[in-house]
Parts: structure tokens; sequence; C-alpha cells
């Protein structure tokens, strides 16, 4: 059975820096930074007797209140993904705003704060299209895909692995977490092959293994690994993976509880045509059937297929959500609602 819930432009969350109450308690808003208790030590000589505070006076404000109770609610689902590894691939809308960027990296260092372990797995389109404009590059795609000869791939190699990565990393530095950039070369991370496609894709490469040795040491010392998806074969040459299949089989690998792919869509629509017929949970046969029947169309079936494979590999739950909601990443792990589709073994 499909369940829908409404379309996640009415989840939207105030941002950060006004953190006025929400009135569903179940949203996660982050308390603002800097605002701490301030402490006075005082003699007990200097201390005036106390006076009766009124009623009213007691009360804390509704603002404290509702901050509270949301990070009350919020307990059950930090104590059941405490010490649990979620892969994130982040790419598309939520790359491109500044103001998008942050909430995910502050989502992101909120998440390790309170003890799960997050890897982050990245793409770059937007900025690689930049580059190769300027060095009189054309972009161009087939079925969703990068074209990529071999000028391409060295500028894909260079804005992901040293700009794009290292741009992520110290962003979460400044968040005040720590990170490791890592691309699939580091350590043979992940292995490729040639794309069946390669004839008219050029240097478009698939997973062939991952070896996740480099990352466990990584996570467990509290560190969050940044993963650029270029990866090289046997022989040494470099090829690039797309950010969703790399997610996918690097979540396998790691025996990751969740995998969240963060799109520039809100999720499995039951109908392509309606927004609002979000479909909130389904299994795989039922997304299979979806495929099936055409409900799930284009550029949707790849990363569907991502997160049935994850899942076929022993991973918990795969999650497509819209990278474009604010704070997506806490509404779909830290409470009930989500903001996109959730799939299930």
């Amino acid at each position: 059975m499909l369940l829908t819930k409404p379309h996640p432009s009415s989840l939207l969350l105030p941002s950060p820096s006004l953190p006025n109450p929400s009135p569903n308690p179940s949203r996660f808003t982050p308390l603002p930074s800097g605002r701490g208790r301030r402490g006075l030590r005082v003699r007990a000589s200097s201390v005036a007797p106390a006076q009766p505070a009124s009623a009213a006076g007691a009360q804390p404000s509704a603002p404290a209140l509702s901050r509270v109770d949301v990070l009350s609610e919020a307990l059950p689902f930090i104590q059941r993904f405490r010490g649990k590894t979620v892969v994130v691939k982040y790419g598309g809308a939520a790359m491109k705003s500044p103001e998008l960027q942050s909430s995910v990296i502050r989502d992101l260092v909120l998440l390790s704060c309170v003890g799960l372990r997050p890897v982050l797995v990245h793409g770059g389109g937007p900025e690689i299209n930049s580059w190769l404009g300027r060095v009189g590059i054309e972009p161009q795609f087939r079925n969703g895909l990068r074209v990529t000869d071999a000028l391409t791939m060295e500028v894909v190699e260079m804005v992901l692995v040293g700009k794009v990565n290292k741009q992520l990393v110290s962003l979460i530095s400044l968040a005040g977490a720590t990170a490791v950039g890592l691309c699939g070369k580091d350590a043979r991370l992940l292995t490729a092959r040639p794309s069946p496609d390669a004839a008219a894709l050029g240097f478009v490469g698939e997973v062939t293994r991952v070896n996740p040795s480099v990352l466990h040491p990584i996570i467990e010392s509290g560190h969050i690994p940044v993963i650029a998806t270029v990866a090289a074969d046997e022989t040494g040459q470099a090829y690039n993976i797309n950010a969703d299949t790399a997610a996918g089989e690097i979540a396998a690998a790691l025996g990751a509880e969740k995998l969240l792919l963060l799109t520039d869509v809100s999720g499995i629509l039951a109908d392509r045509n309606d927004p609002g017929s979000l479909v909130k949970q389904i299994d795989i046969a039922g997304v299979r059937q979806m495929v099936a029947d055409g409900k799930v169309g284009g550029g949707m079936i790849p990363k569907v297929e991502c997160c049935v494979r994850a899942l076929a590999q022993g991973v918990h739950t795969a999650s497509i959500i819209d990278g474009r909601v604010p704070h997506s990443l806490l509404l779909e792990i830290l409470t009930d609602e989500g903001t996109g589709t959730m799939i299930t073994g």
C-alpha cells in the first residue's frame, strides 16, 4: 500500500537565525548558537532575599518551551540511531544555494554531535559546468549522464576532488566538526570499470568494488568522511562515477542504517503530474511495480535502482528526499513526518 503525505513545501522550517516556535513539535529546529546560559559568581552576603514571583512570571517563554519540546520529541530518534552509520548523497539544488548548503552542513554536524555516524558522498555538477565553460567546453549529457571525454575528465577530477571536496571539508570544520576529504582513488576506496555505453559516454564508470577499510578508522574517530566520486580502474584510468550510485555502493559496504539521496524533487510521486501525491513509504516490491506501471520514470529510475540495490545488500532503509527543503536531513531522520520517500526492504 502506498502512503502519501503533503508536499514538503508545507514542511518548510524557519531559518535558524529566526528561531520562532513551530506549531508542529515534531519538527526539529536547531538551537541558535551563542545563547547559552550565563553564569555569575557571587557571595552569599550579596544575594538579596528572593521575592515571591507571580505565576505568570515564573513560566518559561513560549519559544523556550517550544525548543525544549522539539528536543524532547527528537530523543527517541537520537537513541534509535545513535552509533549508526548514515550515508548522505549531496548535490543538486542543495549544493547551488549558499543558504541550503549551510543548512545541510549544519544538519550533518548536528547529527554527528548527537552520536550518529554520517558519511557524505557528493557530486558537483553546477561547479563542473562552470569550469568547463571557462575552458571553452560545452557540457553534454546523454540519458542524464555527463558525456566525459579526456579533457572533461581532467576538469571533473580537478573540480570534484580539488575544489568542491575541500570546500565541504572546510565548511564542516567551520560548523564545529572535523572531516576528512577523500575520493574513490584513495586507498582504492572505489574501483571502477567503463560504463556499458562507454562509446557514447566516454570516461563514465561503474563501481565494481568498494574497499571501506580506509573509512572505518575515520568514522570510529568521530570524523566525517567526505567522498568525491572519482575512481580509477585496475590500470589507473580515472572515471567519473554517478554520485547516487557511488553512495549506494558505499552504504552497502559499510552496512549503513540509512541511505539518503538529496535530490531536486520531493520524492516518488504516485502521480507524476500531481506534486501533492508524494509516497511516504513503500517497499521494494511496491516500487518495482511502480516502475513497471510507468509511474516512475526519467531521472528517478536510476535513483530508485540505486536504493533497491543498496537495500538488497543490507542497508536498512533508503530515502529519496527533497534537498530544497531546509533541514530536510533532520526532518527525515529525527521526525515521524520526513520530507520524502522512504524505501524499505
